[in-house]
């Protein structure tokens, strides 16, 4: 048996996981009439040049790939070999601080975590 010291957590991508799937269904509260619209529309090509909508989508259309970040992350959190965490956590942290600059209130405050922790782990 492994002392307590000596097993690492695995939260690093299982958080991501979890920003993910608020991410999505803060989309749907956000904006389920106008992902209703798209729906109504016909999907191909209801978004057109309207600026909600865009963001409608790319606001719903960020979960996804975030849960697979967090997929892949957990699976080389498991593995016990990351020797691309510095760097990884590097890119969330940046592209992080930038989210925070440009909408302070968000949830781009909620990547700072995993960065953190990607960028303690020694490989």
């Amino acid at each position: 048996m492994q002392h307590q010291s000596t097993v690492k957590k695995i939260w690093i991508g299982r958080w991501l996981l979890a920003v993910a799937a608020l991410h999505t269904v803060v989309a749907g509260l956000l904006f389920g009439p106008v992902l209703l619209q798209i729906v109504q529309r016909g999907v191909v090509g209801a978004v057109g040049r309207d600026p909600l909508t865009a963001a409608a989508v790319w606001f719903l259309l960020f979960g996804p790939p975030l849960a697979l970040l967090g997929m892949a992350i957990t699976a080389l959190e498991k593995s016990g070999s990351f020797p691309s965490a510095r760097g990884l956590g590097l890119g969330i942290f940046l592209f992080s601080v930038l989210g925070v600059i440009l909408m302070p209130a968000s949830g781009f405050w909620l990547a700072f975590p995993p960065a953190f922790g990607l960028l303690r782990i020694r490989s």
